[in-house]
């Protein structure tokens, strides 16, 4: 576990699973949902990178270059988060306020590649903001380079008000339509009604989140795909590079020279 403080701001990174931020403790408060509370000891807590693809993958399946490939399926019927969410990762350098992280995508992905994960932590004085950045490549290896891999990154960052969710503030232009199993069709239509397990397009401006002591959280993303997830004891807000079952819906491929990089910025 590596330890980033500025102040009185403490955070905790466990580089040993998923290198996922497992404690955010603001103004003497904690403002995720940490492990030890969690009903879901795997995927219900912290705020964890979901790499190389973001929510889920309709029966684990899809077509890359003309060819089927079949992932694990974590939550089936579906595959779920990506490869990396409970692995160890490699720590490249540890400061007091900043940590750099890479992974392999393992086993279980058809083809090499390489991720990086920078988060660092910069406050100032009753304001501050935890900045996180992916970084998904080829790392120029030779046989990702002619056909490169789709991919996709987010985040999945669990934020409770002790034992409820803190309120929402978000609108968006429009939501995906979601068929009987959960996975977005494709179409999109005007946001419905909550709780939400929703996919959302064109949001106007970034999440805000208030918890029961005053504090503001905002969250920023360079992703243009936000997931809203209300399960009642915790609150999702999950920026990403695309649309759940992405790989069939809004594919983006990775190759040699042209990695996928995003951002998500936690400021209060």
């Amino acid at each position: 576990m590596i330890e980033l403080q500025r102040g009185s701001v403490r955070v905790l990174v466990d580089d040993e699973y998923g290198a996922r931020v497992a404690s955010l403790r603001v103004a003497g408060c904690e403002r995720l949902l940490t492990r030890e509370h969690s009903p879901d000891p795997v995927l219900g807590w912290g705020s964890y990178p979901m790499v190389p693809w973001a929510g889920r993958v309709r029966s684990g399946r899809f077509v890359h270059d003309g060819h089927r490939h079949q992932l694990p399926l974590r939550l089936p019927p579906h595959a779920l988060h990506g490869t990396v969410l409970d692995r160890a990762w490699v720590v490249d350098d540890a400061q007091p306020d900043r940590v750099e992280m890479h992974i392999d995508l393992g086993p279980h992905w058809p083809w090499p590649g390489i991720v990086r994960q920078t988060v660092e932590l910069d406050v100032d004085g009753e304001s501050g903001a935890l900045r996180c950045r992916l970084e998904v490549s080829t790392d120029s290896m030779p046989s990702a380079r002619a056909t490169g891999f789709p991919a996709q990154v987010g985040w999945h960052p669990w934020f409770a008000d002790g034992d409820r969710a803190p309120r929402l503030d978000f609108a968006a232009q429009a939501m995906y339509r979601r068929d009987r199993s959960g996975i977005p069709t494709g179409d999109t239509v005007f946001p419905g009604p909550h709780p939400w397990d929703d996919c959302f397009v064109g949001v106007i401006d970034p999440p805000m989140l208030t918890y029961s002591d005053g504090l503001r959280i905002n969250v920023w993303s360079d992703c243009d795909h936000w997931v809203i997830y209300e399960p009642g004891h915790a609150l999702c807000v999950e920026p990403q590079s695309g649309p759940p079952d992405g790989f069939t819906i809004a594919p983006h491929v990775v190759r040699s020279g042209e990695p996928l990089s995003r951002s998500m910025v936690i400021t209060w």
